[in-house]
């Protein structure tokens, strides 16, 4: 065993129990491990006086939450909406399709860039106005020229997080400002918010695109006429707050207060911080506080540890298995192994000192005849609370055919018959 003296651990299941564990992990994919954890938990001293009602600290790496204080209820997120904007409109558009201004896009209200209904701008420019002043009738422009409407934009939304895994979220607007109708209100959890910001920034194939935006402190542009100039300035001061500051949105509006989502990468570690409901004016400093509070304690109490075990596979009996060398007298086998690719020798977690990892090898008592090599038998897991963090599928490493009438026959006979 390593230092981390993780703890391994046999289980012999039934087959049927190992596919339902098979399909629990691929459940398990679709969502960041450990983060649908939840209940009361202690509060570290360094947390106990965040002034945002719901927060979360995840692992962008992993997407495993570290820490979180209601971060599974429901709230408005205003412009923090616009994250999700960016991204469904870098997946679907061209930045350099030219969008129609609307009548209903130029009367948005505040905060507004000032656009007119019949003119004409470049796609790419107004993603500029939409993140780094967060101007509300750039974001309804950009959502009718991608989805066709408000609505039709809102859907996009709505089914990227779905992909995601951001169950816990309903998009109306392309801005953040307030709605609802009859299927909910616009809101998210912070857990949500999080995750969606590690997609932005990590997993989306457009992520370096995002980053780029986001990360810009000041752009010009101009309408397609030449008519009207716009030069915008990066409104997210958490870029020069702390080292290794990747990218962030926030957000305001009556009944959300000030929200925040910013991600920072130093020392290989990236933490992501979302905030919903973090004060309301005069208190718009309360959501720095708050994230270099979260983003310090990550930094200060995380550390990357292998906690890779070679775990030593037995062989499997096959039943009603032809065993090998044809011999009747014996029973059939097959050796494990873990899954192409799978035998790396490390496996590095996000962990703080305290916390051990469990491993436990999950495998049937038998196997049925026939069995293909490479078939999935089994998985080896590692456990971190509880929660499953890590999944490693086994399989049968040699081929067994079943007995059958025919073959018992020839064995027969020339066992006997010769």
């Amino acid at each position: 065993m390593k230092g981390n003296q993780v703890q391994v651990v046999f289980s012999m299941k039934k087959p049927g129990v190992l596919l339902m564990a098979f399909a629990f992990f691929l459940c398990c994919s679709l969502r960041a491990y450990g983060q649908e954890t939840e209940g009361e938990t202690e509060i570290p001293p360094e947390l106990r006086q965040l002034y945002a009602q719901s927060a979360v600290l995840m692992d962008g790496d992993s997407g495993r939450i570290l820490f979180e204080k209601n971060g599974y209820e429901q709230k408005p997120m205003a412009s923090t909406t616009k994250i999700m904007t960016l991204i469904v409109t870098l997946e679907n558009a061209n930045p350099d399709e030219i969008v129609t201004v609307s009548e209903y896009a130029a009367g948005m209200p505040d905060v507004q860039l000032g656009i007119r209904q019949g003119e004409q701008y470049r796609l790419g420019d107004l993603l500029y106005s939409l993140m780094l002043e967060s101007h509300n009738d750039s974001a309804v422009a950009i959502a009718e020229h991608v989805g066709g409407s408000v609505e039709g934009f809102a859907g996009m939304m709505n089914a990227k997080a779905r992909d995601i895994g951001c169950y816990n979220t309903y998009y109306i607007t392309p801005n953040g400002l307030d709605a609802s109708d009859e299927k909910g209100e616009h809101s998210t959890t912070a857990a949500d918010l999080a995750r969606t910001m590690r997609y932005c920034i990590c997993q989306s194939p457009k992520r370096e695109e995002f980053l780029a935006i986001t990360r810009t402190s000041s752009y010009s542009f101009g309408d397609t006429e030449g008519l009207r100039s716009f030069t915008v300035g990066n409104k997210n001061a958490f870029l020069t707050m702390m080292e290794g500051a990747l990218s962030g949105k926030t957000g305001f509006t009556n009944n959300a207060g000030y929200c925040y989502v910013g991600a920072l990468q130093r020392e290989d570690k990236t933490f992501v911080v979302a905030l919903l409901a973090c004060g309301w004016p005069n208190n718009r400093s309360y959501k720095w506080k708050d994230t270099r509070t979260l983003m310090s304690y990550g930094l200060e109490h995380y550390e990357y540890r292998d906690v890779w075990e070679q775990v030593e596979l037995p062989s499997l009996q096959v039943k009603n298995g032809i065993p090998e060398e044809g011999n009747l007298e014996e029973k059939a086998f097959t050796d494990l192994v873990l899954a192409e690719g799978e035998d790396r020798g490390e496996l590095k977690l996000l962990l703080m000192p305290e916390e051990q990892v469990e491993v436990e090898v999950e495998l049937p008592d038998v196997l049925a005849a026939p069995v293909e090599a490479g078939s999935l038998v089994g998985n080896v897991s590692y456990y971190l609370d509880g929660s499953l963090v890590h999944m490693v599928p086994v399989e049968a490493g040699d081929s067994v055919e079943k007995l059958n009438f025919g073959w018992c026959l020839e064995q027969i006979a020339g066992k006997y018959l010769i």
